[in-house]
């Protein structure tokens, strides 16, 4: 994304913001709230429409207007609320909108199950015991394993997670981050979207720090510390890194 603004009547979200993921890493976007986040990735998911800058993917610029034109593209994203069904089971829950028909036009049951199963092996998921297993049933962890599960199924390149741990507990938390790294060390591109900083610590390889719809700093983990993080979170600025001065004083209200 490259200078995207955004604005709803006269509140300008986002402000000449850029921001990019690259393949085989975690990138989390990090913010208080109302930073622009969600905003963001609306507009890389095709929710909202952007009112000015680039949107490029692999290298070329494309024109996303809805969630069909993004999925297209091969990005998807899970939501806080995971959008799962729990009356359905994991299967069913997996191709749900897509399901795959055989050639009497019925339920290709077999492959749906066949596939669902693949997929939860290939990003190494033990703890769920059956694909046939009602979600009611599921933990907290294993429901966000589905949902990811779900996510990566239709050959996607880019998978953007919003709060992925928000009220799990410390065994399930530990289970979604190593699913999180599994998933950048198989080539996809991952935005993680947090506000646990030892999460953001833990697994990514770039953080991109937003303040106030700008985008304050975007550098690589090892470059940072926790200290710097929450500063540019909070004051759009750490030492020399982040906005100019002059942003951040008058972004507060401050007399320039």
């Amino acid at each position: 994304m490259r200078g995207i603004t955004k604005s709803f009547g006269p509140v300008s979200v986002l402000k000449g913001v850029d921001f990019e993921a690259h393949l085989g890493e975690v990138t989390a976007l990090v913010g208080d709230n109302g930073a622009g986040k969600s905003t963001l990735v609306k507009c890389i998911g095709g929710t909202y429409s952007i009112d000015a800058g680039d949107y490029l993917f692999e290298g070329r610029p494309v024109k996303v207007h809805g969630p069909r034109d993004s999925a297209a593209l091969g990005i998807e994203i899970v939501y806080q609320d995971l959008a799962l069904c729990d009356n359905l089971d994991i299967v069913q829950n997996m191709f749900l909108g897509r399901e795959q028909l055989n050639l009497v036009r019925t339920l290709d049951e077999p492959s749906m199950e066949r596939l669902a199963g693949e997929t939860l092996a290939s990003l190494s998921v033990r703890t769920v015991s059956s694909v046939r297993q009602k979600v009611a049933s599921l933990s907290g962890g294993q429901r966000q394993t589905v949902a990811i599960a779900k996510a990566v199924l239709w050959n996607s390149k880019v998978v953007i997670l919003d709060e992925p741990t928000a009220a799990l507990g410390v065994a399930q938390t530990a289970e979604v981050l190593r699913l999180v790294r599994n998933l950048a060390d198989q080539g996809l591109a991952v935005i993680l979207i947090s506000h646990n900083m030892n999460d953001v610590l833990q697994v990514s390889d770039r953080i991109a720090a937003l303040y106030l719809g700008q985008m304050a700093a975007l550098v690589k983990r090892s470059e940072v510390t926790h200290t710097q993080i929450v500063e540019l979170i909070t004051a759009g600025r750490s030492g020399n890194l982040g906005l100019p001065l002059s942003t951040t004083l008058s972004s507060n209200g401050a007399a320039l």
